[in-house]
Parts: C-alpha cells; sequence; structure tokens
C-alpha cells in the first residue's frame, strides 16, 4: 500500500430545543430565546426531527421545507409518487422513514413533496418536485442555530465552519485499518480520512478510480463505494479550482454543506470533469460534474 499522504408553530421544550447532549455542551436558554426560536421556526417553516431513530423528543430541525405562504400536509409513504421511493431506495438503501408532508400553495395546487428519512443513525430531510423528481437536500439546524449562522462550536453541524476536525493524520490511522488496506487493496493511494460521529473511519483513496471505504467503530470494514467520476487519472484541487457552476449547485442542492476533498479527473492531461466529496447535515455524498461543470451524478457515501 502507497502512502503518499496528499408557518408551523411547535411547542418547543427547552431541553429539546438545545438538542441531545450527545450533540453540544449543556446551554442555558432564557425564556426570550426560547420565544425567539418559536417564532424563527415559524418563519423557515421548520420541521423538528430526532437525531436518531432511537432518540426521544425533538433535537434538530429541517428547515426551509416551503414558502411562507404555503400549506404542508402530512402525508402516508405509501401515497407518495414511486418515483420518490424509488429514489430514496437507490441513495439511502436501508433508510428508516419518519415523515413525509405535500406541500401546496394558497390555491390548494401540489407544489412538491418533502421526506424526512433516518440514514445511518442521521436525519435526512429532502425536497422533490411534483412528479417526484430529487430537488435539495434541506439544512438542519439545531434550535438555538436558527437564530444565528447555522452552526456553533461543540454542536451537531460544528464542521460548517470549515475546521475539518473529523480530519484524521493518515499516519495516525489505527494498525487494524493500514493492515487491511495493506492485505486488500495495496495499491490504493490513501489521500484523507475522516471520523464519523459514530465514531467510525471514512478512508478516501485512489486506484484507477475513486473509492470511500468504511471502518466502524470496533474496527470491523463496512463497505467499500467507488465515487462517482470519469475514467482517467484523479488529482486533488482545491475547492476554489471547481468550476462556477459546479460551486452553485453544490450550493443550491446541498444548502450550508461542508467542503471534504475535490478531485479533478484527466486523460492525457486534458480535464474530463471533476468529483466532490462533501458532507451536508453529517451525511457524506460524492458529486460528479462534467468537465464544464455540470451535474452528472451523486452517490451517497454514508
Amino acid at each position: 500500500m502507497k502512502y503518499r499522504f496528499k408557518p408551523l408553530i411547535i411547542n418547543v421544550a427547552v431541553a429539546a430545543v438545545m438538542g441531545m447532549a450527545s450533540c453540544q455542551k449543556e446551554v442555558t436558554v432564557s425564556a426570550t430565546d426560547t420565544a425567539a426560536i418559536q417564532t424563527a421556526v415559524a418563519q423557515t417553516q421548520a420541521i423538528a426531527v430526532s437525531i436518531s431513530a432511537t432518540t426521544a423528543g425533538d433535537s434538530v430541525y429541517v428547515i426551509n421545507t416551503c414558502s411562507a405562504h404555503s400549506r404542508r400536509d402530512s402525508v402516508a409513504f405509501g401515497s407518495l409518487p414511486s418515483s420518490i421511493t424509488d429514489y430514496l431506495n437507490t441513495n439511502y438503501s436501508g433508510y428508516t422513514f419518519q415523515k413525509a408532508f405535500t406541500i401546496k400553495d394558497a390555491s390548494s395546487t401540489l407544489q412538491g413533496y418533502v421526506v424526512i428519512i433516518q440514514f445511518n443513525g442521521n436525519p435526512v430531510g429532502l425536497k422533490f418536485d411534483t412528479g417526484g423528481k430529487f430537488v435539495q437536500v434541506l439544512e438542519q439546524r439545531e434550535g438555538r442555530d436558527l437564530l444565528g449562522s447555522g452552526h456553533h462550536e461543540g454542536g451537531c453541524f460544528q464542521n460548517r465552519d470549515g475546521k475539518q476536525r473529523d480530519t484524521v493524520a493518515l499516519s495516525s490511522l489505527p494498525s487494524f485499518i493500514t493492515t487491511y488496506f495493506a492485505s486488500n487493496y495495496p495499491q490504493d493511494t490513501l489521500v484523507r480520512a475522516a471520523k464519523t460521529r459514530d465514531s467510525g473511519y471514512i478512508l478516501l483513496s485512489k486506484n484507477n478510480g475513486l473509492f470511500a471505504t468504511i471502518f466502524n467503530a470496533s474496527g470491523s470494514f463496512v463497505s467499500r463505494i467507488e465515487l462517482p467520476a470519469q475514467k482517467g487519472k484523479a488529482n486533488s484541487i482545491d475547492q476554489s479550482a471547481l468550476p462556477a457552476n459546479a460551486l452553485s449547485y453544490l450550493s443550491a442542492t446541498y444548502p450550508n454543506y461542508v467542503f471534504n476533498k475535490a478531485f479533478s479527473i484527466t486523460e492525457n492531461g486534458v480535464v474530463q470533469g471533476y468529483c466532490v466529496i462533501i458532507e451536508a447535515n453529517n451525511t457524506k455524498y460524492g458529486v460528479q460534474f462534467d468537465a464544464a461543470g455540470n451535474f452528472v451524478k451523486v452517490k451517497t457515501i454514508r
């Protein structure tokens, strides 16, 4: 193995508003702040969700689910268009359904759907159009962050500040990972390693393609995913080197996303496309663009 380290007001209890202890430090919220949060919930058309399928109470919010003049109504899973369930099965294998809503305008005309699922212990909020075509991964915020920039140090979404605290130095990887890679993927070049919220690991590597290899907290191999990319030589690039329309697509489709890593794919010195690894609300995605920066494909990593 080569080591080239290159408008719905929700009555929110204070504890629920502040999230679970696993997400952030304990903070005291004044009555004034609680009232302001309730107002922000209404203004952002927020939906309260649990941080995990087994956690009681509401700890985070999926925001900007519809416009201020729209109406959101609960809908049964079985009433969703088949294109939505097909999308979920394809992109979030093993997910657990939480709740879904139709979005209608003032004249009761259908505008689209919002679906909330659990995926690998994290809530995911998704917006679809009237035909069930995917539109956007909706941003999530903790209660106190509805009033500010969308994150705070020590919170569930603290990595939005760009400090990439989850990064693990390749030289500091546990021996069970390096041994596994040496035995199973000796030609891979590791390019980045990160710790997951459940203390597992995600490793990015390249070897005639780009791969994400996942291990759980106990060191057991979970899966290996080939990331979406054109064939060719993968070169690490800065976020600023991506085409402007690729950056615009990411901002519109994954609001407040966290940039992890980007690659240009070249053949005979000519750029064929790009692969960008991002995190949106604690779920990681590999997003493929063509040479002009147009969206091609996405694959959910974990």
